[in-house]
Protein backbone atom coordinates (compact mmCIF):
# COMPACT_ATOMS: atom_id res chain seq x y z
CA UNK A 1 0.00 0.00 0.00
CA UNK A 2 1.26 3.46 -0.86
CA UNK A 3 1.00 4.89 2.65
CA UNK A 4 3.30 2.28 4.18
CA UNK A 5 6.31 4.06 2.69
CA UNK A 6 7.05 6.14 5.80
CA UNK A 7 5.99 4.02 8.78
CA UNK A 8 9.37 2.37 9.27
CA UNK A 9 11.23 5.63 8.80
CA UNK A 10 9.55 7.45 11.67
CA UNK A 11 10.90 4.97 14.18
CA UNK A 12 14.46 5.96 13.29
CA UNK A 13 14.04 9.52 14.49
CA UNK A 14 16.80 12.01 13.64
CA UNK A 15 18.62 9.51 11.46
CA UNK A 16 19.18 10.64 7.85
CA UNK A 17 16.66 8.58 5.95
CA UNK A 18 17.67 9.80 2.53
CA UNK A 19 21.32 10.87 2.28
CA UNK A 20 21.66 12.96 -0.84
CA UNK A 21 23.01 16.53 -1.03
CA UNK A 22 25.27 16.65 2.03
CA UNK A 23 25.32 20.45 1.97
CA UNK A 24 21.70 20.70 3.14
CA UNK A 25 20.05 18.71 5.95
CA UNK A 26 16.30 19.02 6.33
CA UNK A 27 14.58 17.72 9.49
CA UNK A 28 11.02 17.11 8.36
CA UNK A 29 7.78 15.21 8.82
CA UNK A 30 7.72 11.70 7.39
CA UNK A 31 6.25 11.90 3.88
CA UNK A 32 7.67 15.35 3.09
CA UNK A 33 10.81 13.96 1.51
CA UNK A 34 8.91 13.58 -1.79
CA UNK A 35 10.88 15.41 -4.54
CA UNK A 36 7.74 16.86 -6.12
CA UNK A 37 7.44 19.20 -3.12
CA UNK A 38 10.71 20.99 -3.93
CA UNK A 39 11.51 20.03 -7.53
CA UNK A 40 13.09 23.42 -8.43
CA UNK A 41 15.80 22.67 -5.85
CA UNK A 42 16.61 19.37 -7.57
CA UNK A 43 16.56 21.04 -10.97
CA UNK A 44 19.19 23.51 -9.75
CA UNK A 45 21.44 21.22 -7.70
CA UNK A 46 20.86 17.78 -9.25
CA UNK A 47 19.83 16.05 -6.04
CA UNK A 48 17.47 16.19 -3.06
CA UNK A 49 18.67 17.49 0.29
CA UNK A 50 19.58 14.98 2.98
CA UNK A 51 16.44 14.29 5.01
CA UNK A 52 15.96 13.17 8.60
CA UNK A 53 12.32 12.46 9.43
CA UNK A 54 10.05 12.68 12.46
CA UNK A 55 6.41 12.11 13.31
CA UNK A 56 5.81 14.46 16.26
CA UNK A 57 6.59 18.16 16.76
CA UNK A 58 7.54 17.91 20.43
CA UNK A 59 9.81 14.93 19.91
CA UNK A 60 11.49 16.71 17.01
CA UNK A 61 12.17 19.70 19.26
CA UNK A 62 13.71 17.48 21.90
CA UNK A 63 16.07 15.98 19.32
CA UNK A 64 17.18 19.43 18.15
CA UNK A 65 17.52 20.71 21.72
CA UNK A 66 19.66 17.64 22.49
CA UNK A 67 22.14 18.55 19.79
CA UNK A 68 20.92 17.06 16.51
CA UNK A 69 22.13 19.31 13.70
CA UNK A 70 19.97 20.37 10.75
CA UNK A 71 19.80 23.41 8.51
CA UNK A 72 16.01 23.79 8.48
CA UNK A 73 13.16 22.22 10.45
CA UNK A 74 9.46 22.10 9.51
CA UNK A 75 7.41 22.65 12.69
CA UNK A 76 3.82 23.72 12.89
CA UNK A 77 3.12 27.21 14.12
CA UNK A 78 2.65 26.48 17.84
CA UNK A 79 6.29 25.38 18.12
CA UNK A 80 7.98 28.51 16.78
CA UNK A 81 8.23 30.37 20.08
CA UNK A 82 9.65 27.24 21.74
CA UNK A 83 12.53 27.07 19.26
CA UNK A 84 13.13 30.80 19.51
CA UNK A 85 13.03 30.90 23.31
CA UNK A 86 15.62 28.11 23.33
CA UNK A 87 17.92 30.19 21.11
CA UNK A 88 17.96 27.56 18.37
CA UNK A 89 16.91 29.62 15.36
CA UNK A 90 17.93 32.77 13.53
CA UNK A 91 15.87 35.20 11.45
CA UNK A 92 15.30 34.65 7.75
CA UNK A 93 16.65 37.14 5.22
CA UNK A 94 13.42 37.66 3.32
CA UNK A 95 15.21 39.71 0.67
CA UNK A 96 16.37 36.28 -0.56
CA UNK A 97 12.81 34.91 -0.63
CA UNK A 98 10.92 36.64 -3.48
CA UNK A 99 7.63 34.86 -2.69
CA UNK A 100 7.59 36.13 0.89
CA UNK A 101 5.57 39.16 -0.22
CA UNK A 102 3.02 36.80 -1.80
CA UNK A 103 2.25 34.93 1.44
CA UNK A 104 -1.48 35.07 2.17
CA UNK A 105 -1.92 37.30 5.26
CA UNK A 106 -4.29 34.77 6.83
CA UNK A 107 -1.29 32.45 7.23
CA UNK A 108 1.33 35.05 8.15
CA UNK A 109 -0.28 37.47 10.57
CA UNK A 110 1.08 36.22 13.90
CA UNK A 111 3.61 38.35 15.77
CA UNK A 112 5.26 35.06 16.74
CA UNK A 113 6.30 34.66 13.10
CA UNK A 114 7.81 38.12 12.67
CA UNK A 115 8.56 41.09 14.91
CA UNK A 116 10.96 44.03 15.17
CA UNK A 117 13.89 41.63 15.45
CA UNK A 118 13.18 39.80 12.22
CA UNK A 119 11.23 37.09 10.43
CA UNK A 120 11.46 33.85 12.40
CA UNK A 121 9.13 31.60 10.44
CA UNK A 122 8.14 31.03 6.84
CA UNK A 123 4.67 29.43 6.71
CA UNK A 124 4.63 27.11 3.70
CA UNK A 125 1.68 24.73 4.01
CA UNK A 126 -1.64 24.35 5.76
CA UNK A 127 -4.29 21.75 6.21
CA UNK A 128 -7.30 20.56 8.15
CA UNK A 129 -7.87 18.16 11.02
CA UNK A 130 -11.30 16.56 10.83
CA UNK A 131 -13.16 13.24 10.96
CA UNK A 132 -11.94 10.51 8.62
CA UNK A 133 -14.35 7.59 8.55
CA UNK A 134 -15.17 4.36 6.77
CA UNK A 135 -18.16 5.27 4.62
CA UNK A 136 -19.29 1.63 4.44
CA UNK A 137 -19.39 1.10 8.22
CA UNK A 138 -20.22 4.54 9.60
CA UNK A 139 -23.53 6.27 8.82
CA UNK A 140 -23.19 9.86 7.69
CA UNK A 141 -25.41 11.08 10.52
CA UNK A 142 -22.95 9.69 13.07
CA UNK A 143 -20.19 11.98 11.83
CA UNK A 144 -22.45 15.03 11.99
CA UNK A 145 -21.10 15.58 15.51
CA UNK A 146 -17.78 15.22 17.30
CA UNK A 147 -19.74 13.20 19.81
CA UNK A 148 -18.88 10.18 17.67
CA UNK A 149 -15.58 10.04 19.56
CA UNK A 150 -17.41 9.52 22.87
CA UNK A 151 -20.30 7.49 21.45
CA UNK A 152 -20.28 4.05 23.18
CA UNK A 153 -21.25 2.45 19.86
CA UNK A 154 -17.71 3.21 18.68
CA UNK A 155 -15.83 1.81 21.67
CA UNK A 156 -12.56 0.38 20.40
CA UNK A 157 -13.21 1.70 16.90
CA UNK A 158 -11.64 5.18 17.02
CA UNK A 159 -8.13 6.55 16.66
CA UNK A 160 -6.74 9.90 17.77
CA UNK A 161 -3.41 11.50 16.89
CA UNK A 162 -0.56 11.19 19.37
CA UNK A 163 -0.31 14.96 19.06
CA UNK A 164 -1.23 17.21 21.96
CA UNK A 165 -2.13 20.15 19.73
CA UNK A 166 -4.56 18.18 17.57
CA UNK A 167 -6.32 16.33 20.38
CA UNK A 168 -6.79 19.53 22.35
CA UNK A 169 -8.15 21.28 19.26
CA UNK A 170 -10.67 18.42 19.06
CA UNK A 171 -11.53 18.60 22.76
CA UNK A 172 -11.95 22.38 22.76
CA UNK A 173 -14.22 22.22 19.72
CA UNK A 174 -16.27 19.43 21.28
CA UNK A 175 -16.80 21.54 24.39
CA UNK A 176 -17.67 24.76 22.58
CA UNK A 177 -14.32 26.58 22.36
CA UNK A 178 -13.23 27.82 18.93
CA UNK A 179 -10.40 30.16 19.99
CA UNK A 180 -7.61 28.63 22.05
CA UNK A 181 -5.70 31.86 22.50
CA UNK A 182 -7.93 32.63 25.49
CA UNK A 183 -8.88 29.55 27.51
CA UNK A 184 -10.19 29.72 31.07
CA UNK A 185 -9.42 27.10 33.73
CA UNK A 186 -13.02 25.94 33.45
CA UNK A 187 -12.75 25.51 29.69
CA UNK A 188 -9.47 23.64 30.06
CA UNK A 189 -11.01 21.27 32.60
CA UNK A 190 -14.10 20.67 30.48
CA UNK A 191 -11.89 19.78 27.50
CA UNK A 192 -9.73 17.50 29.66
CA UNK A 193 -12.83 15.71 30.98
CA UNK A 194 -14.07 15.23 27.41
CA UNK A 195 -10.70 13.83 26.32
CA UNK A 196 -10.76 11.32 29.16
CA UNK A 197 -14.16 10.16 27.98
CA UNK A 198 -12.98 9.97 24.34
CA UNK A 199 -9.92 7.98 25.48
CA UNK A 200 -12.21 5.12 26.46
CA UNK A 201 -13.12 4.57 22.78
CA UNK A 202 -9.57 4.76 21.40
CA UNK A 203 -8.13 1.59 19.90
CA UNK A 204 -4.79 3.29 19.19
CA UNK A 205 -3.17 6.70 19.00
CA UNK A 206 -1.55 7.22 15.61
CA UNK A 207 1.90 8.78 15.42
CA UNK A 208 1.95 9.68 11.72
CA UNK A 209 -0.63 9.70 8.89
CA UNK A 210 0.59 6.48 7.35
CA UNK A 211 0.00 4.69 10.66
CA UNK A 212 -3.48 6.19 10.89
CA UNK A 213 -4.23 5.04 7.34
CA UNK A 214 -2.93 1.57 8.13
CA UNK A 215 -5.16 1.34 11.22
CA UNK A 216 -8.20 2.17 9.11
CA UNK A 217 -7.28 0.05 6.10
CA UNK A 218 -6.72 -2.99 8.34
CA UNK A 219 -10.24 -2.62 9.73
CA UNK A 220 -8.98 -2.02 13.25
CA UNK A 221 -10.70 1.38 13.44
CA UNK A 222 -13.51 3.05 11.53
CA UNK A 223 -13.16 6.64 12.74
CA UNK A 224 -10.10 8.85 13.19
CA UNK A 225 -9.30 12.48 13.92
CA UNK A 226 -7.21 12.95 10.81
CA UNK A 227 -5.06 15.34 8.83
CA UNK A 228 -5.59 15.58 5.07
CA UNK A 229 -2.67 13.30 4.27
CA UNK A 230 -4.12 10.23 5.99
CA UNK A 231 -7.18 10.61 3.79
CA UNK A 232 -5.04 11.01 0.66
CA UNK A 233 -3.16 7.78 1.44
CA UNK A 234 -6.44 5.88 1.90
CA UNK A 235 -7.91 7.30 -1.30
CA UNK A 236 -4.82 6.18 -3.23
CA UNK A 237 -5.58 2.63 -2.11
CA UNK A 238 -9.30 2.83 -2.92
CA UNK A 239 -10.36 2.64 0.71
CA UNK A 240 -13.95 3.90 1.27
CA UNK A 241 -13.00 7.01 3.23
CA UNK A 242 -14.96 10.16 3.96
CA UNK A 243 -13.59 13.39 5.44
CA UNK A 244 -16.16 15.26 7.51
CA UNK A 245 -14.92 18.80 8.06
CA UNK A 246 -18.28 20.25 9.04
CA UNK A 247 -19.69 18.42 12.06
CA UNK A 248 -21.90 20.61 14.20
CA UNK A 249 -19.07 21.61 16.55
CA UNK A 250 -16.59 22.26 13.73
CA UNK A 251 -13.07 21.19 12.78
CA UNK A 252 -9.55 22.57 12.92
CA UNK A 253 -7.01 24.16 10.58
CA UNK A 254 -3.24 24.26 11.10
CA UNK A 255 -0.24 26.03 9.58
CA UNK A 256 3.25 24.56 9.19
CA UNK A 257 6.43 26.05 7.84
CA UNK A 258 10.21 26.31 8.11
CA UNK A 259 12.62 27.75 10.65
CA UNK A 260 16.26 28.58 9.90
CA UNK A 261 18.50 26.82 12.40
CA UNK A 262 21.29 28.77 14.04
CA UNK A 263 24.72 27.38 13.15
CA UNK A 264 23.31 24.88 10.66
CA UNK A 265 26.03 22.60 9.25
CA UNK A 266 25.18 23.10 5.59
CA UNK A 267 25.29 25.71 2.85
CA UNK A 268 23.17 28.72 3.73
CA UNK A 269 22.51 29.61 0.10
CA UNK A 270 21.04 26.14 -0.42
CA UNK A 271 18.75 26.80 2.54
CA UNK A 272 17.23 29.66 0.56
CA UNK A 273 17.11 27.64 -2.65
CA UNK A 274 15.12 25.02 -0.75
CA UNK A 275 12.58 27.43 0.75
CA UNK A 276 12.18 29.19 -2.61
CA UNK A 277 11.51 25.82 -4.27
CA UNK A 278 8.84 25.09 -1.66
CA UNK A 279 7.13 28.43 -2.29
CA UNK A 280 7.27 28.19 -6.08
CA UNK A 281 3.75 28.14 -7.60
CA UNK A 282 4.56 24.98 -9.55
CA UNK A 283 5.14 23.11 -6.27
CA UNK A 284 1.53 23.63 -5.11
CA UNK A 285 0.01 20.82 -7.18
CA UNK A 286 2.54 18.32 -5.86
CA UNK A 287 1.80 19.34 -2.29
CA UNK A 288 -1.93 18.90 -2.83
CA UNK A 289 -1.64 15.58 -4.66
CA UNK A 290 0.96 14.02 -2.35
CA UNK A 291 -0.06 15.31 1.08
CA UNK A 292 -3.46 16.95 0.58
CA UNK A 293 -2.29 20.30 1.96
CA UNK A 294 -2.52 23.76 0.50
CA UNK A 295 0.28 26.27 -0.17
CA UNK A 296 0.47 29.52 1.78
CA UNK A 297 1.12 31.75 -1.23
CA UNK A 298 -1.63 33.45 -3.18
CA UNK A 299 -0.01 32.42 -6.47
CA UNK A 300 0.26 28.81 -5.36
CA UNK A 301 -3.38 28.54 -4.34
CA UNK A 302 -4.40 30.11 -7.64
CA UNK A 303 -2.85 27.19 -9.52
CA UNK A 304 -4.95 24.59 -7.67
CA UNK A 305 -8.13 26.46 -6.76
CA UNK A 306 -10.35 24.36 -9.03
CA UNK A 307 -9.02 20.98 -7.87
CA UNK A 308 -11.58 18.69 -6.24
CA UNK A 309 -9.20 18.00 -3.34
CA UNK A 310 -9.23 21.72 -2.52
CA UNK A 311 -13.00 21.84 -2.45
CA UNK A 312 -13.35 18.79 -0.18
CA UNK A 313 -10.27 19.09 2.00
CA UNK A 314 -9.43 22.79 2.17
CA UNK A 315 -12.41 24.82 0.98
CA UNK A 316 -14.79 26.91 3.10
CA UNK A 317 -17.13 25.02 5.43
CA UNK A 318 -20.39 25.93 7.12
CA UNK A 319 -19.18 25.11 10.62
CA UNK A 320 -16.88 26.59 13.27
CA UNK A 321 -13.12 26.39 12.72
CA UNK A 322 -10.49 26.39 15.44
CA UNK A 323 -7.35 27.80 13.88
CA UNK A 324 -4.24 26.31 15.44
CA UNK A 325 -2.45 29.63 15.64
CA UNK A 326 0.34 30.08 18.21
CA UNK A 327 -1.14 30.04 21.71
CA UNK A 328 0.19 30.63 25.20
CA UNK A 329 3.33 28.46 25.62
CA UNK A 330 2.44 27.81 29.26
CA UNK A 331 -1.03 26.61 28.27
CA UNK A 332 0.51 24.40 25.60
CA UNK A 333 2.85 22.80 28.15
CA UNK A 334 -0.11 22.27 30.49
CA UNK A 335 -2.04 20.60 27.66
CA UNK A 336 0.93 18.38 26.84
CA UNK A 337 1.32 17.24 30.45
CA UNK A 338 -2.39 16.56 30.84
CA UNK A 339 -2.53 14.61 27.59
CA UNK A 340 0.26 12.31 28.80
CA UNK A 341 -1.79 11.60 31.95
CA UNK A 342 -4.90 10.87 29.91
CA UNK A 343 -3.07 8.44 27.62
CA UNK A 344 -1.71 6.67 30.71
CA UNK A 345 -5.25 6.24 32.03
CA UNK A 346 -5.19 8.90 34.73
Amino acid sequence: MTFLRSTAIVAVLATPAFAADDELTVFDWAGFEEPILFQPYIDKHGDSPTFALYGDDDEAFQKIASGFKADVVHPCSQMVSKYRDAGLIEPWDVSKIPAYEDLDPQFNSSEVFHDDEGVWYIPTDWGATAIAYNTENVPEEDVSTLGIFTNPDYAGRTSLPDSSDDVWALAYLATGVTDWTEVSDEQFQAAADWLREAHQNVAAYWSDPSEQAQLMASGQVDVAWSWNDGVVYLQEDDYPVGFQRAPAEGSSNFICGFINMKDGPGNEEKVYDFINAWLAPESAKGLLDTIGYGPTTVAGMETIKDEEAVKTGLGPIDAPILNQTPNDPQLRERQLAEFEKIKAGF
